[in-house]
């Protein structure tokens, strides 16, 4: 990247594919700042670490190596998609369909995120502050949570610090929409609801595992560990203050193993599993398939001239898996000792659920609901008749009634690392890197005149081949910012760039008034909060021991 000069371009598509693709102009450049043609070969390994300054150079490698899905995949069931999931912002996510289902269906969901008080809020926050709001327009329950715990003890900062900056980010919060009268607002340090839920979660976690997740070591504050259990049960509160039900958590990238631990915690914590099963035997995941596999092949082999069919037995898919090897040999290798041991056991699909937590009462209450064809045995029960969707909720309702969780696996979706003004990732920590909600607008102008772009060298050549788009922070504050919902503006201001038609200096000058419009509208609306401010259900003066 290169400091602009006038004669340089200055816009960049983070998210833009051009006009004469004919595709979706979201899916052809990044919005990291980072070229789509850059190879994945020999890039540096991924490491997300929640409170670094992890940056990801190719975020394809995040779909290969920690299992986050394309959110592209899913952007037609969305209703009414936020311009940060059209444009390619929102990139990734995990197990967002049933929060999309929940919106399609005018059913209960929730949303929430959290904000460490370390610095002043600025535009890198707002892209989370607006899919809170918005996930809260399509009607669900929204969280905003002040991470004080966190930021005392990751970050060790001061109360009286944290509390000037949590009151910062609230009013930005709610100056940008945030309903409080339909959602909530809290400080983990005032939440006993969360330290207590957290209390529950740490007896299924360990210092073995956190230390794996995590890297934490001998010199690991305790305090630091405990933060790390708080933030878990902020990410499943909305399901205890109200009921189990879809939730999703907008985040950074670097959040994601938080995501992947609340989601194992979760688990941990129902009384029941529920699995597909073929016989009375366990099998693991990989088992499964395989058996799966075997048992479509020779079932519908099965049919008979007479309209019966023959019954598949054990000893069957055993004799179909050593034939056919549809893997490995050491992958094959216990489930066919399974099969053969089970013999002549037919072999027929069922859903299995198994007994992980469950009181005897639980247990007992769980038979009773279960209609139809079912066989119980002592860890688990087998029923032929019931959908998995539907014994899961039969498990979670008599779950809930025997004073369990029933929680439900958190969702989550993620969203692009804006590029600093001065390239590199936007830090709180360098001022000219990125723009406060606190700046005053003439200052936010100043910073984006001086910004980096993907300019040329010089006017003549960026005429003539055009700029780079996909490598500017210009750009990226007219996709991620400046053109609100308007995408024809946000892939004009593109188009323009890569065809030459647009220069740094011009692009610029029009960045930097619109970005000083937005400030100055965003601190009126705060000044207009302030008044209010002392009305809301929430305590920014914490009174706590200051340190």
């Amino acid at each position: 990247m290169t400091r602009d000069t006038d004669s340089r371009d200055a816009s960049a598509s983070p998210s833009e594919r051009h006009a004469s693709d004919g595709e979706d102009w979201h899916s052809s450049v990044r919005t990291d700042g980072s070229g789509a043609t850059d190879s994945a070969a020999g890039a540096d390994e991924v490491a997300l670490d929640p409170w670094g300054s992890s940056s990801v150079a190719d975020y394809r490698k995040l779909f290969e190596e920690f299992g986050i899905a394309e959110f592209e995949e899913l952007l037609d069931s969305v209703p009414n998609p936020h311009y940060l999931m059209r444009r390619g912002v929102i990139f990734g996510h995990r197990d967002y369909e049933p929060v999309a289902e929940a919106m399609r269906e005018d059913d209960a969901f929730a949303v929430l995120s959290g904000f460490m008080p370390t610095g002043d809020p600025h535009i890198g926050h707002k892209l989370v502050f607006d899919e809170i709001i918005w996930h809260q327009q399509q009607g669900g329950d929204a969280y905003g949570l002040i991470a004080d715990l966190e930021a005392h003890s990751a970050r060790g900062l001061s109360w009286d610090e944290i509390d000037e900056h949590s009151r910062d980010y609230i009013l930005s919060l709610l100056a940008l929409g945030f309903d409080p009268e339909a959602g909530t607002l809290y400080r983990q340090s005032d939440n006993r609801e969360v330290q207590d839920l957290a209390f529950e979660l740490g007896i299924e976690a360990n210092y073995s595992e956190l230390g794996s997740i995590y890297g934490f070591d001998g010199e690991t504050d305790v305090s630091h560990m405990q933060s790390v259990v708080t933030q878990m049960a902020d990410i499943l509160y909305p399901q205890v203050a109200d009921q189990p039900k879809p939730t999703v958590i907008p985040v950074g990238p670097d959040q994601d193993p938080h995501m992947r631990l609340a989601r194992d915690l979760a688990a941990r914590t129902r009384f029941f599993g529920v699995t597909e099963a073929y016989a009375s035997f366990e099998a693991n995941e990989t088992e499964r398939r395989l058996i799966a596999a075997a048992y479509e092949a020779l079932d519908g082999a099965a049919a008979r001239t007479d309209g019966e069919r023959d019954t598949v037995r054990c000893e069957d898919v055993a004799d179909w898996l050593r034939e056919h090897e549809p893997a490995p040999e050491e992958a094959r290798q216990s489930v066919v000792e399974k099969l053969d041991a089970a013999g002549k056991e037919p072999v027929r699909p069922r859903v299995r659920l198994l007994d992980r937590n469950a009181t005897e009462d639980a247990f007992e209450a769980l038979i009773e609901r279960i209609e139809g064809e079912k066989r119980v045995y002592e860890n688990h029960i087998d029923t032929f008749e019931l959908s998995r969707e539907a014994a899961d909720e039969l498990a979670r309702q008599a779950e809930l009634d025997h004073g369990g969780y029933g929680f439900r696996p958190p969702s989550s979706i993620y969203h692009r690392f804006m590029t600093g003004l001065t390239g590199g990732k936007m830090s709180s920590s360098i001022p000219a890197s990125h723009i406060s909600l606190l700046d005053d607008p003439e200052d936010g102008y100043d910073k984006v005149k001086s910004a980096t772009t993907g300019g040329r060298e010089t006017a003549e050549k960026q005429r003539e081949l055009g700029g780079k788009a996909d490598e500017c922070p210009v750009y990226e504050l007219y996709a991620y910012l400046l053109a609100d919902e308007d995408d024809e503006f946000a892939k004009d201001v593109y188009d323009e760039c890569v065809g030459g038609e647009r220069l740094c200096g011009g692009c610029k000058e029009q960045a930097a008034e619109l970005m000083s419009e937005f400030l100055e509208e965003h601190q009126e609306k705060r000044d207009e909060w302030e008044a209010k401010l002392d009305d809301l259900d929430i305590d920014l003066d914490s009174d706590r021991k200051r340190q």
